[in-house]
């Protein structure tokens, strides 16, 4: 199905969320100096303007990253969120206006080191033009495709390290055995992989069918963490939540994270939550 733009929901709770693990686990990745093919499976295009039609028309990033943008002075505090909000500054035109929202490309390749690579699938015909419109660095591959297929069909990867996105829209409701599928096959080509899976929270509990998938199958040290910004009404049918799981979570990173999302709680979700721990554990 290629009717999914992300353009419609950029900015929003669930990106802050996803990108905000994200950018917590890279940071832990880079403290070590051996290089890293990153794969982004579902890449959008790249940077969201936030006055493009689709964006204005929903206009969710007013409720997810403009409350954090607003109160930056005051969360000093917090060094992992104080460091990706500095990040977010520097991908503004102007560092003191916040513009435009950086997809999951951005977060994972303005880092890009010296033998480092990154690449990037996106399906969606309209979707990869725009992401080709984009001034990355020459490591950065943009793949017109499907990232599942091509994920698996590339492992295992040169460097020694790989950190793999898997990000799909869950239009269909057969892409959860899909993503948890191709997740335990990728698994099996490259052991070593840190792979994030985001999931939405909505009434119909779908998730649960990637979630057991994963631990039916036995495969161990997933981490998860969910972002419940509001109770699910009865009848109710939007998200009103974000999962993320991590495969091979660098060690600590879960405690910095936690940190971070107690102030994107109390700004993003009055009656929210967010509770984290492995699902499967060593």
């Amino acid at each position: 199905m290629l009717s999914y733009q992300h353009a419609y929901h950029a900015g929003n709770f669930a990106d802050v969320h996803k990108h905000l693990t994200l950018h917590a686990v890279i940071n832990h990745l880079l403290r070590k100096k051996s290089s890293v093919t990153y794969v982004d499976t579902h890449a959008g295009r790249g940077l969201y303007p936030l006055d493009a039609a689709e964006t204005t028309r929903l206009r969710e990033y007013r409720d997810g990253v403009f409350p954090l943008w607003e109160s930056r002075q005051t969360l000093t505090t917090e060094p992992l969120l104080n460091d990706w909000l500095a990040a977010l500054a520097s991908a503004q035109p102007d560092s003191s206006h916040l513009t435009h929202y950086p997809g999951s490309p951005w977060w994972m390749g303005h880092r890009l080191r010296k033998g480092d690579r990154q690449w990037l699938y996106e399906l969606h015909p309209r979707e990869h033009q725009l992401l080709a419109q984009q001034p990355f660095q020459e490591a950065v591959e943009r793949i017109h495709g499907d990232g599942l297929k091509g994920l698996l069909q590339r492992l295992p990867v040169k460097t020694p390290r790989l950190c793999v996105l898997i990000d799909p829209s869950y239009e269909r409701k057969t892409e959860y055995l899909e993503v948890a599928q191709t997740l335990l096959s990728a698994m099996r080509k490259a052991r070593h992989a840190v792979v994030l899976v985001w999931y939405p929270l909505l009434p119909a509990g779908r998730h649960r069918e990637l979630l057991d998938e994963l631990r039916d199958a036995g495969l161990r040290k997933i981490w998860f963490g969910e972002f419940i910004r509001q109770s699910p009404g009865e009848g109710e049918r939007g998200m009103y939540g974000s999962g993320m799981l991590v495969v091979n979570p660098p060690w600590g990173f879960d405690e910095c994270l936690a940190a971070a999302m107690t102030p994107v709680i109390n700004l993003l979700g009055a009656s929210g939550a967010y509770r984290s721990g492995w699902w499967v554990g060593e």
